[in-house]
């Protein structure tokens, strides 16, 4: 990720989305003095963007030993690293829009996953404060866990269509109906989306929900290549473990939700920005070979 073209893209954004959101802003009934920031709405989404690129896996030490040492010259107005963890929480609403920006473009071959966010230890769970109504128990593949859910859809080249973060006692198949909003095609899951009305409900929509049957379960209204396509779920898989490893969005040392927020969606934009996605090599001969979904 090359900083100046992220702060160019950035910026580009600032200039049309800044004036129509401060236009929609409601003024505040009570008379408080707002304190101006010597940095610019772009330079803080810059930053926190730059983050999850870095090899760094704490935001106080990336701050004060690279950005406020190796780039004062390009960010010269730098504040200190708590005024700039005041700002941060102003810049969640623009990284939003900004993230839905970067979304990629459905092909009608798409996948989805959920992703466990622990936000502590469990042994620390019942102390936790800062989450304390909005954090909840979740189940993985692996174990339990203290936390939220991130919700995810991409399409076969590894960018992103959707994605809701919701605590993580959420039922998976909750999330479905919003998740596909703008979705075509097939839809390929986990059978932790294994759901009768779950079935019916998109494939009205000209949605075909893909899942790995049960034993018991009838497979009849599965093509060939759709079974195929089944093994190769593990695209998003390896999508969510960029997502927490490379990207950094799972760590334990939030002291605020909304700057918990601002970390995740930080670190989707920077996912979005990397050169090599994982995506899978299909041959145009299979891709036009794809029957169509027909309602």
């Amino acid at each position: 990720m090359d900083l100046e073209r992220l702060f160019y893209k950035v910026d580009n954004f600032c200039l049309i989305f800044e004036p129509s959101f401060n236009q929609q802003l409601l003024l505040s009934t009570q008379k408080k003095r707002i304190k101006n920031s010597r940095l610019s709405l772009s330079e803080i989404m810059t930053i926190i963007i730059y983050f999850h690129h870095s090899s760094y896996r704490n935001f106080k030490h990336y701050y004060q030993d690279h950005i406020q040492i190796y780039h004062l010259q390009d960010f010269p107005n730098l504040v200190s690293y708590n005024r700039f963890v005041e700002l941060k929480s102003s810049a969640l609403i623009p990284l939003i829009f900004y993230l839905n920006t970067r979304k990629g473009l459905c092909t009608g071959i798409s996948f989805i996953d959920t992703m466990g966010i622990a936000i502590c230890h469990n042994k620390r769970a019942k102390r936790n404060k800062v989450f304390e109504n909005f954090a909840h128990w979740g189940k993985s593949s692996i174990d339990w866990y203290y936390g939220f859910k991130l919700h995810l859809v991409i399409n076969e080249q590894g960018e992103i269509l959707a994605f809701k973060i919701t605590p993580g006692n959420v039922d998976d198949r909750k999330t479905v109906p919003y998740l596909t909003k703008y979705i075509w095609g097939r839809l390929f899951g986990d059978k932790g989306y294994i759901s009768q009305d779950l079935f019916q409900e998109p494939y009205q929509r000209n949605i075909k929900l893909i899942i790995p049957f049960k034993k018991k379960m009838k497979n009849k209204l599965l093509e060939l290549w759709e079974k195929l396509m089944l093994r190769k779920r593990s695209l998003i898989e390896t999508v969510n473990d960029q997502l927490q490893n490379i990207s950094q969005i799972v760590h334990s040392r939030h002291r605020s939700p909304i700057n918990f927020l601002v970390n995740v969606i930080g670190g989707l934009i920077a996912y979005t920005w990397q050169d090599k996605k994982p995506k899978l090599q299909l041959e145009k001969e299979e891709i036009n070979s794809l029957s169509p979904l027909v309602i």
